[in-house]
């Protein structure tokens, strides 16, 4: 981004200056930028270095002319951009020359940009003929049983309610199933344009019948699938509108795991792209309603229930898509507690927010915090959001989440790769506000929830965290920081114990992109999880099945604890090359006391982003939200 500065501004700017003909710096710092620098563009010119103390110095390299000076692209304390930063004398001192001597283009702030969603697919189960429905995208969900298959191909329609859907249509449920081989496996699917009552008509495999579950032990469930193959074909053809109907028989909560599957699927990362689809607002899909159709004496009173609980599931993980997708520039500590804010607010009734300060982390004596923080120019949020339902308390829970908003690594800097996608490492942070959206819609009885985050930057500056380096934690215990990479049990650390002494936290469960250690073992399709307690891991199990997210337990294996001994302080912050998963759980079994408090670590550092579509996928948001919820019932 390119700003031309008149003389006359320039002149304003070098009343602040003491000529140097040695092109040194001066001692006496002009003004702080927030980690900004701005660089001489043309010669002779005048530039502003960064010092390590993070104030700007001037440089001088001949006379003061009519110059253009190049404003570079960073954030800053109150915008995306520099020049819009208020209160800051160099932008006074632009603003003061004439509008006609500057050009600086407009870009969002961070105002501008959403928090999440201001619009959402209208979804609703109802009783109707598919054949009578009109719209512009109709999704037949049909199970194997009702094709007859040979030598594994399909050779015909044994149903007939199949085969009058078939009939109505021209058949075209035939030429799926010989042109394009459909079988019906689970989650396959095909879409053709019909230009009937439904201008198209999407067929999606059920797979057998009797294996078809609401609930499955592991992943998502066959409706769900289907549900992902509607909003797949929603996005493909620009559908305002589906419809979708379980040829023969299916539970009634089938509508609710269908509408999940929708929501999550049509979801498109636009907000920060200029050539933007044609969607209203801060909207998320081209696809606008969507209609579970129930044949004649459904229940379909329990039917809407199960929809309208899923697209509170369903909106909580796009508010951690949005969250864990924004780039650094736009989600920064100060970000996440606007969002804590806007969701508090959403909920007035039963949600509070305190946000801590540094200066209240000192007298807290967060250490291990602090020190991760100190290397950032961007202000820690400390954020703390309570959930209490209006009727009586059974038990209180802490939900922790990672909020690192962006890795660095430190002065162990990330070298080998990965660095541009540190800004997902707020992905348990994501995952957490992502949970507390959805406790905010649904408002469960019977459990207090605290949301908790201690968010910050890992970056690298002179006054912060350095390798070798002893920090203490909020409870006393000395760390020797090894690897200032391994900086997000330091944050959790202290977030641990703020939630067992200061909330009175019954149960605990901390989320964290935290090593990449577990995407070497599990991939990223799920996360790993590590508790003591196995009721507490059949509970979260049992959470992970209703939301279709993959959990495995890894072990706790105490003997790989003596890797983190140190000989000046009570232990390092890793423990060597191997199990690194397994050493940065046991670290963070150091700061609960799990004896008498449930405590469990999910790492999603796998989970957190799809590699593939290069996307966040929203992961632990609705697991979170099940568990908590079944901890007041």
């Amino acid at each position: 981004m390119r700003c031309c500065i008149s003389a006359r501004t320039v002149a304003q700017l070098s009343k602040s200056f003491t000529y140097c003909s040695a092109n040194r710096p001066l001692p006496r710092p002009v003004h702080s930028l927030h980690r900004h620098t701005i660089v001489a563009w043309k010669q002779p010119s005048l530039s502003l270095r960064s010092s390590s103390t993070g104030c700007v110095r001037p440089y001088v390299t001949g006379d003061l002319p009519t110059t253009s000076v190049f404003w570079p692209r960073k954030r800053c304390c109150h915008s995306e951009f520099l020049p819009t930063c208020t209160g800051c004398s160099v932008r006074s001192a632009v603003a003061a020359s004439s509008t006609t001597d500057m050009s600086i283009p407009s870009g969002k702030t961070e105002q501008q940009v959403p928090l999440y969603p201001d619009r959402h697919i209208q979804a609703c189960a109802a009783i109707q003929d598919p054949l009578t429905w009109k719209g512009d995208l109709l999704a037949l969900g049909i199970h194997s049983d009702a094709l007859t298959v040979k030598e594994g191909e399909a050779t015909s329609i044994n149903d007939s309610a199949l085969q009058k859907l078939d009939k109505a249509l021209d058949g075209v449920i035939t030429e799926f199933i010989i042109a394009a081989e459909f079988t019906a496996k689970a989650g396959s699917s095909h879409t053709a344009r019909v230009g009937g009552s439904a201008r198209f008509v999407s067929i999606v495999g059920l797979g057998k019948k009797d294996n078809a579950s609401v609930e499955p032990e592991w992943g998502p469930s066959t409706y769900q699938k289907m549900g992902t193959a509607i909003g797949v074909a929603a996005k493909a053809h620009k559908a305002k509108t589906a419809a979708a109907f379980i040829v023969g028989s299916a539970p009634e909560q089938a509508a609710g795991r269908i509408t999940q599957g929708a929501m999550l699927s049509a979801y498109e990362a636009v907000r920060f792209k200029k050539a933007q689809p044609k969607l209203t607002g801060g909207s998320w899909t081209s696809l606008e309603k969507l209609q579970v159709l129930l044949p004649e004496g459904a229940d379909v009173g329990r039917a809407q229930q199960s929809v309208e609980r899923s697209c509170a599931m369903a909106k909580g993980a796009i508010v951690t898509r949005y969250l864990v997708e924004a780039p650094p520039n736009i989600c920064t500590p100060t970000h996440l507690a606007n969002a804590a804010a806007k969701i508090a607010e959403g909920a007035s009734d039963v949600m509070t927010l305190e946000v801590l300060e540094k200066e209240d982390c000192e007298k807290l004596k967060m250490g291990c915090y602090l020190a991760v923080a100190a290397c950032s120019e961007e202000p820690l949020k400390f954020i703390h959001l309570t959930y209490k339902p209006k009727g009586p308390v059974k038990k209180k829970i802490a939900l922790i989440g990672k909020g690192l908003t962006f890795d660095s690594g430190g002065y162990n800097l990330k070298v080998g790769g990965m660095i541009e996608l540190m800004k997902f490492d707020m992905g348990g942070a994501g995952a957490v506000f992502g949970a507390a959206q959805i406790i905010a819609d649904l408002k469960p009885e019977g459990v207090e929830i605290h949301f908790i985050s201690a968010s910050c930057e890992n970056m690298i500056d002179g006054k912060g965290m350095l390798p070798g380096d002893v920090v203490t934690a909020s409870n006393g215990k000395t760390v020797q920081v090894l690897n200032t990479d391994a900086e997000g049990r330091l944050t959790l650390a202290d977030a641990l114990v703020y939630a067992e002494k200061k909330c009175g936290a019954e149960a605990i469960v901390d989320v964290a992109t935290l090593t990449g250690a577990c995407m070497v073992a599990l991939g990223t399709s799920m996360c790993g999880m590590f508790s003591p307690n196995q009721q507490l891991v059949s509970q979260l199990k049992q959470a992970g099945s209703k939301s279709g997210e993959k959990l495995w337990q890894l072990p706790l294996e105490d003997d790989y604890w003596e890797n983190c001994k140190s000989p000046i302080a009570d232990m390092t912050n890793i423990g060597g090359r191997f199990g690194g998963a397994i050493t940065a759980a046991l670290f963070l079994k150091e700061y609960v006391d799990f004896e008498k408090i449930p405590w469990a670590h999910l790492d999603i550092a796998g989970a957190a982003w799809d590699h593939k579509a290069h996307i966040a996928t929203g992961f632990g948001a609705q697991t979170l939200a099940e568990w908590a919820i079944s901890q007041g019932q």
